[in-house]
């Protein structure tokens, strides 16, 4: 029964510096997957731009990176752009977007337990023709029409997966609620060792289940750095990035050695506060 498939919503988070063919491709590709499984039915993607004080090198304004994923994205029916990260004056974990956009799709009056999510003038009614006991009876049938809550998943590259590594980048805690409860989607490039990577974990491999590999068979090598490095040389982007992106940063100048250089020597956000907190 495809309706008792469970609702995915894919969020990605990222510089989108600039936005490229393959950052929409990771979309795709999980949306079929996911299909493919039977179980899943993704009804939604996000595409979530950091924000400025991520401080990474080279980072140009989030005003210009979510501008560019929006027309990137402008004719897609199910991914869209979401400012909320990128429009915070403080940089902000991912666990943290992923908490806020599994928030935004509980109904209003929701606390999280199932009970809540059987309408409740169902419930008053049912509770008016029936004795008590068969309460717990009744509700077991109706659940095929309790919508579950859609699950967000954390949709990444096979890099972002290996930056779990890296010292004082992310938080363990936040790494095991990020597997725990919401859960990953990472698209390996061929040749990328993702799941040697998970087997070295203890956390990953603890919720392997919870942790989706994607093998990308048409394998797809196109990575921002390169594409602000071919801009700078005055070198071709197209059909590396959508066309009305490429016509973006063309008419607003975007990528220079000097737009390269911001942020040099700055610490980032990450590593400044995880560093600082593991001083107090």
């Amino acid at each position: 029964d495809p309706d008792r498939r469970t609702e995915v919503v894919l969020l990605a988070c990222g510089s989108f510096n600039p936005i490229t063919n393959m950052h929409l491709r990771l979309f795709e590709l999980a949306k079929d997957y996911f299909h493919e499984t039977g179980k899943y039915k993704v009804i939604k993607g996000i595409i979530s731009p950091v924000g400025d004080a991520y401080k990474k090198k080279g980072l140009i304004s989030a005003n210009h990176r979510v501008t560019m994923a929006k027309l990137a994205t402008k004719n897609s029916d199910w991914v869209e752009v979401d400012d909320w990260e990128s429009s915070q004056s403080e940089w902000l974990e991912t666990l943290k977007v992923l908490r806020y956009h599994h928030q935004k799709l509980l109904p209003p009056d929701a606390t999280n337990s199932l009970q809540d999510a059987v309408p409740l003038t169902k419930l008053g009614r049912k509770r008016k023709q029936e004795p008590n006991r068969h309460e717990p009876v009744k509700k077991k049938n109706q659940s095929p029409d309790i919508k579950s809550v859609p699950q967000v998943k954390l949709l990444c590259g096979s890099d972002m997966l290996e930056s779990f590594g890296i010292p004082n980048l992310w938080k363990l805690e936040d790494i095991t609620e990020i597997v725990e409860k919401h859960g990953l989607v990472c698209i390996s490039r061929a040749g990328n060792n993702a799941q040697k990577f998970i087997y070295e974990s203890d956390i990953l491999w603890r919720h392997k289940d919870n942790i989706h590999l994607v093998e990308e068979w048409i394998t797809n090598d196109i990575s921002s750095t390169k594409i602000r490095r071919a801009l700078r040389r005055g070198q071709s982007i197209r059909y590396l990035v959508p066309d009305v992106v490429r016509a973006y940063i063309e008419k607003n100048n975007l990528y220079s050695p000097e737009s390269e250089d911001r942020n040099a020597g700055v610490v980032l956000a990450p590593l400044q506060k995880h560093a600082s907190d593991s001083k107090n």
